[in-house]
């Protein structure tokens, strides 16, 4: 027999170390059977052969057997098992027991395994890798028999991609078994990240590529290996990622091979009706298809590990969902094969969901059969007590299917299409169907007519006015409102009108009165409530108390209602621009990654927040030329969405960029334009009021070295305006900048005040970029303020960490080893003409000069591993070289390390 069979594969360099499952496997190496079950292409035999490292390297015996289906019957099973243990010591001769499996027989083989293992001194593991190829029910008696009399030094480890028919709850109650199964395998973003960043290259590919691939594969092991195989063949191909499941003939095939080869004909055209579901359960598996065996079907697909989940959704019913890639791949062959059967199965579903008050997916999928009159019927007939923001989906594809006259005629149904498109950034429309709704018979539907306003109020959101959401909905505030969706609308157009218009205690007031009960913890729109509760915290200025809430309630709306639902975008938005602020930077790119509708389809808030960070993102980790290209785009994006307050902020940073890089003749032309838009909504009321602000900020920026005086006078107003407003971060940054130009002009006594203001303000709120983002002037300032001792005890502990954390920002390098002093430049040297490095980035040199992987030098400076290499990336390009040893040597040379 081939010596393969009883040695693992290798395990390449470039193989993401499971770090997580190897931790769990860790912690039971003590159980007598370790069980990792999981679907084609999961990772099994690759887990298993790096805790068989680990368990070589701690001093255990191992011993390996991959099976074939020529293992299928007992005799060879249990030949080749004891040939794996004869390698590591196992003394037995038992040839003459193997023909044999009557009880008896069976017993006398394992006594004789269990007594060679008794024989030996050390802990034995015996990995068993494809244990799905067994099919003799003698093969699962004996294992069971082994397992049952297994002394403490066996150790047995079985990776199937089906849970063997093995009575395991004496193990589970002993504590003796672990388990892994398809819902642990999957990577996470960050061993996505690290596989495709050891196979392209690290920087190869931008966080929103890494997320994109991240959610199109769900995790799955192979499925990212063929993406960067693709992606190494035909970089251009990243961009047809979404379309992968039938673009990619590599992964049709591997599906067709490896998933699909095997199955009964029943199973594959069971499997591929239910494709074109986004869940599914037995009931609706019966009632689409007619077959009657239904839920034994979905049972032996779950046994299976068919790419099947269970959705724990619904406590009276189980429901299913296959990975969206193989669901997107049955679904495109089912299309493919017989488009009027598909077209037959949307149209029986819906039926099925409309009678079961799934209406939300009753209408998907009469939209997607083409019985749009049935799709109308069944949301204007729906109670009201049932809506939800799930029906803004299919809504919006039914909309774009319905002919206007349909849709007029049905008043209630033209009530939820102008909320609907009110809701989604689409407010001219929502205007102009709201004109033939209130001219229409709705006024027979009392109950609808009541909140008319509330559609008003969204429509102002969208464009910015304030005034007018306040005049709309103040009157309502205390209106009894049954329908549970409309009344968390009410509440959330209160908190976001009331927060624009600075009033924050008003806005915390609406979930004071009408607090969520736990039954509705989950709900979409309650979901909204609370999210924008958060963002109003945001707003005034508490980061600390907007991420502490934020971080569980972004967690808590993704498993609730998804990762682009409302409620998650707006806890997106806020999460990264508090992540920002607090400079924990890899987490916010992380947040905002492949979430291009907070860029494109937010309301104005959410744009501006997650616009800003994505470019100071971009700025600090890859050029400013990237930030500026970027927002040259949203401005130009915003400015035709109507979108005036937007563009102004859009406006305003890259004039701060451009400042930064010495550009003043450019900031200098924005600044114009930015001014004729102030000047053009100076008389705005509520959020847009900020508009002022935002441009004399920047006229403060551009006129500080040349007209420091009328600098001075800018951040006056932005001061008095942030404070109306009740913006605090705005007030300490105004604060801050304005003592620091009292101090360039000598006037120290009138700056020292600003500095104790900004320094306390900025504790409280927990604030760190709006400081380091202002480089030098941070420095410079706080600096004289500790020496001078203007500052409190408390005030002084959180300045001192601010100047060390300014150390470390890509936008100071280390003079000499005490003092920060700005860097002019990623390029640009020191007083003998070297390239300036960060404090950071010369102590990840010095470890790198002591042979440390990345992996290493994160955990000796407690960073992350992206921060590790984002630094070196931006050593590379100081030093002009490609190398870590390259690097090295310069810095060596330089006499920057020894």
């Amino acid at each position: 027999m081939a010596s393969t069979r009883f040695s693992p594969p290798r395990i390449g360099s470039k193989t993401v170390r499971r770090a997580d499952l190897l931790t769990h496997l860790e912690r039971m190496r003590h159980a007598t059977l370790a069980l990792v079950t999981g679907s084609a292409g999961y990772g099994k035999t690759t887990l298993l052969a790096q805790w068989r490292e680990r368990c070589v390297k701690a001093g255990a015996d191992v011993a390996w057997l991959s099976l074939s289906a020529d293992e299928a019957d007992y005799a060879a099973f249990c030949a080749t098992l004891f040939m794996a243990m004869q390698r590591v010591g196992l003394r037995a001769e038992p040839e003459l027991l193997f023909e044999d499996a009557n009880p008896a027989g069976m017993d006398a083989l394992v006594a004789m395994l269990v007594d060679g293992v008794l024989d030996l001194s050390k802990d034995i593991y015996v990995f068993i890798d494809d244990y799905h190829l067994v099919d003799a029910p003698p093969v699962h008696r004996f294992m069971q028999k082994l397992l049952d009399q297994a002394p403490g030094t066996l150790h047995v480890v079985i990776a199937s991609r089906v849970a063997p028919p093995l009575a395991l709850s004496r193990l589970r109650m002993t504590n003796q078994l672990a388990e892994l199964d398809s819902t642990a395998l999957p990577f996470g973003m960050a061993e996505t990240r690290s596989f495709v960043e050891e196979n392209l290259g690290t920087g190869t590919l931008h966080a929103d590529d890494l997320r994109l691939i991240q959610d199109v594969t769900g995790g799955w092991p192979s499925c990212v290996q063929l993406i960067v195989i693709m992606l190494k063949n035909r970089p251009a191909s990243l961009g047809t990622l979404r379309d992968l499941a039938w673009r990619h003939g590599d992964l049709q095939t591997y599906l067709s091979e490896e998933v699909m080869a095997n199955l009964p004909a029943e199973l594959v055209a069971f499997a591929g009706a239910l494709s074109l579901f986004r869940r599914f359960s037995a009931p609706l598996a019966r009632h689409v298809t007619g077959n009657a065996n239904a839920g034994d079907l979905l049972k032996r697909m779950e046994d299976e590990n068919l790419l099947i989940n269970r959705i724990d959704c619904d406590e009276r019913l189980a429901w299913y969902r296959f990975h969206p890639l193989f669901g997107d791949f049955l679904a495109a062959r089912l299309v493919a094969a017989d488009p009027s059967g598909a077209q037959g199965f949307h149209l029986r579903a819906s039926r099925w969901f409309a009678e079961h008050g799934y209406l939300a997916e009753a209408v998907r999928h009469a939209s997607a059969g083409g019985d749009h009159e049935f799709a109308a019927t069944v949301i204007e007939s729906a109670e009201p007590a049932t809506w939800s923001l799930e029906y803004l989906s299919p809504m919006l594809h039914l909309l774009e299917r319905l002919p206007e006259a349909t849709l007029v005629q049905h008043q209630r149904l033209l009530f939820i299409a102008c909320l609907t498109v009110a809701l989604t950034t689409r407010p001219g429309k929502a205007a102009a169907w709201l004109t033939r709704l209130e001219s229409g018979d709705i006024t027979r539907d009392r109950a609808l007519t009541t909140c008319i306003p509330l559609i008003h109020a969204a429509i102002a959101f969208q464009n910015d006015d304030t005034p007018r959401m306040l005049d709309l909905l103040e009157p309502l505030r205390d209106v009894s409102i049954d329908n549970p969706f409309l009344r968390y609308l009410l509440a959330a157009e209160l908190c976001v009108a009331y927060a624009a218009a600075g009033r924050y205690a008003d806005a915390r007031r609406q979930l004071d009165l009408r607090p969520v009960p736990p039954a509705d913890r989950d709900n979409d729109m309650a979901l909204v409530v609370e999210s924008a509760r958060v963002a109003a915290l945001l707003g005034e200025g508490d980061v600390r108390e907007a991420e502490r809430l934020g971080t569980p309630l972004l967690a808590r709306s993704v498993n609730a209602v998804g990762r682009h639902s409302i409620s998650a975008n707006i806890c997106a938005s806020v999460l990264v621009d508090a992540y920002y602020e607090l400079d924990r930077i890899d987490d916010a790119r992380e947040t905002i990654a492949n979430r291009p509708g907070l860029l494109r389809a937010s309301g104005p808030d959410i744009t501006i927040r997650a616009s800003l960070c994505r470019a100071r993102l971009d700025l600090l980790q890859v050029s400013a030329s990237v930030a500026l290209s970027f927002l040259e785009g949203q401005t130009a994006h915003l400015h035709n969405a109507g979108q005036p307050r937007a563009v102004a902020y859009m406006l305003a940073e890259q004039i701060n960029i451009l400042m930064l890089e010495g550009n003043t003749a450019r900031a200098a032309e924005l600044d114009v334009l930015l001014g004729e838009l102030a000047r053009s909504h100076d008389a705005d009321q509520g959020i847009r009021a900020e508009i002022a602000a935002v441009a004399a900020l920047a006229r403060a920026r551009v006129l500080r070295a040349t007209q420091p005086e009328r600098a001075l006078d800018a951040l006056c107003f932005v001061k008095a305006r942030a404070e109306a407003l009740g913006r605090g971060r705005l007030v300490v940054l105004a604060c801050f900048l304005s003592a620091s130009v009292f101090v360039e002009l000598g006037r120290v006594d009138e700056a020292k005040p600003l500095v104790v203001q900004a320094g306390e303000h900025g504790a409280r709120l927990g604030l760190v970029r709006t400081f380091i983002d202002e480089r030098a002037t941070t420095a410079a300032l706080f600096e004289r303020a500790l020496a001078e001792k203007w500052l409190d005890d408390a005030a002084a502990g959180y300045v001192v960490g601010l100047l060390e954390k300014c150390a470390d920002s890509a936008g100071f390098v280390v003079a000499n080893r005490s003092s920060p002093t700005r860097c002019s430049g990623s390029g640009s040297g020191s007083g003998q003409g070297q390239p300036a490095l960060t404090l950071r980035e010369r102590e990840i040199l010095t470890l790198v000069a002591q042979a440390m992987s990345n992996k290493r030098i994160a955990l000796a400076l407690n960073i992350t591993l992206e921060t590790v290499k984002w630094n070196l990336r931006n050593v590379f390009a100081k030093l002009g070289v490609s190398s870590r040893y390259d690097a090295m040597l310069w810095a060596r040379k330089n006499e920057l390390i020894e």
